[in-house]
């Protein structure tokens, strides 16, 4: 028992010390960036991120926490279930890829608004098949419970992308900011075929690349789709609302008498600043997750619940306290670090309102992780879309209420309490 203890405070604290190198990392790449494309090149940015986090949720088929969790049952030979989802991953990407060319005008002028979105649009589709590779090997590792890989590969994916955005983005800034934000995008490339390149060399040494191993499996690939569908469907419901977001409020804001400039700056504050700072500690959060999921699977499996429910209770009092300091922190501090980070306190506002309510968003990574563990998939996938649809019809009334971007927040902080709420009920329910 103390020995399945110390893999996962090990995992765990392997996954935080990465986890802050590569926060502080992308803080200085996102510092960087936002100095060097300035407020439009962020608004630009920021507008299609939507919908590329829903491309991304897409994409990756939430198929690392499938494979995680089979590979950790030891459901199946590990490379076995490898290839299989790489197979389906990459028939995916493709498919992806193809819809978002023939989309791209439709998406980026009549919901987005913003025609110059449709080169952003393309941009991000082609960094798909890079990073839903990255994230397969994650998972891949995490089952395994060696978590070495997974924090050296983002730690020295965030040094490359640094180093080639200061020497590239320059150049390319001044061409134009929309030179600027495609190059952005698309030197993800560069920095997730780094990260690949370091998974391989952690890959077995000894693999016999017979026949049965290559391709892919119809037992397996079936029970990666049985868990990943419903984990997939629940973040596509999200990211669907995340989606809408900026359609819904860009719509109603201007029918209320807000113009575009004001939509796209204030809407581009939120994103890049407000909720870019209260999200600073979830590598902990994401590091506690990961760790998490795999212990469960596995003592779940053996039928081991009283050690399941020792470690979700440490699971949620860490994610607790860790969101207790840092909430506590931004709050008092959020002006200091705004100007320190992006030299502006554009956002503190919507910080000063949401920062108290984030102390709950830092449960949810573990509360669902759980539950995901537990073979409640379905369970979350419901939670998010009641979720959603509670988020979008309280954003819809208050964006007619002449109240700004804080229709926004407050559908945030609602969508926060309801997701929790009944995330902590379910699961509750099932241990």
């Amino acid at each position: 028992m103390a020995n399945c203890r110390n893999v996962f405070l090990k995992s765990t604290f392997i996954l935080i010390i990465s986890g802050f190198f590569t926060k502080v990392i992308g803080f200085v790449i996102r510092i960087v960036y936002t100095r060097i494309i300035g407020p439009y090149g962020i608004s630009l940015f920021s507008i299609a991120m939507p919908t590329y986090s829903l491309l991304l949720t897409i994409s990756t088929l939430a198929l690392p926490i499938a494979i995680s969790k089979l590979v950790a049952e030891e459901k199946g030979r590990s490379i076995r279930i490898l290839t299989s989802a790489t197979t389906i991953i990459l028939i995916v990407n493709f498919l992806l890829i193809f819809l978002v060319l023939f989309t791209k005008d439709f998406i980026a002028c009549t919901l987005l608004k913003e025609p110059k979105a449709a080169f952003i649009l393309v941009a991000m589709a082609l960094t798909l098949p890079f990073v839903s590779i990255s994230s397969v090997l994650k998972g891949y590792f995490a089952g395994k419970q060696n978590l070495t890989p997974h924090a050296t590969s983002n730690v020295i994916e965030q040094i490359v992308r640094l180093i080639i955005i200061l020497l590239v983005l320059p150049i390319l800034m001044k061409k134009s900011v929309m030179h600027a934000v495609i190059g952005l995008i698309l030197l993800t490339i560069i920095s997730e075929i780094s990260s690949i390149i370091v998974f391989f060399f952690f890959l077995p040494k000894k693999i016999h690349f017979k026949n049965y191993t290559i391709g892919p499996s119809k037992s397996i690939t079936k029970n990666i789709l049985d868990i990943s569908v419903p984990t997939v469907s629940g973040r596509i419901i999200g990211n669907i609302g995340y989606f809408f977001e900026p359609i819904i409020l860009t719509h109603l804001l201007l029918a209320s008498g807000y113009t575009s400039s004001y939509i796209l700056a204030e809407y581009g504050a939120y994103n890049a600043y407000s909720i870019s700072l209260l999200t600073m500690p979830s590598f902990f959060i994401a590091a506690i997750s990961t760790s998490l999921l795999p212990e469960i699977s596995k003592f779940n499996a053996e039928g081991k619940t009283e050690v399941v429910k020792r470690r979700i209770k440490q699971g949620l009092l860490f994610a607790f306290f860790i969101g207790v300091f840092f909430s506590l922190v931004i709050f008092l501090f959020r002006d200091q670090l705004l100007f320190t980070l992006y030299k502006t306190t554009n956002g503190s506002d919507y910080i000063k309102i949401l920062a108290p309510f984030f102390v709950l968003f830092y449960l949810e990574g573990v509360l669902t992780s759980s539950l995901q563990a537990l073979g409640q998939a379905k369970t979350t996938m419901k939670i998010s879309l009641w979720g959603v649809i509670v988020k979008l019809i309280i954003l819809a009334v208050f964006s007619l209420c002449h109240i700004g971007l804080y229709s926004l927040v407050l559908s945030e902080i609602i969508n926060i309490l309801f997701v929790v709420f009944f995330n902590f009920y379910f699961l509750k329910k099932a241990i």
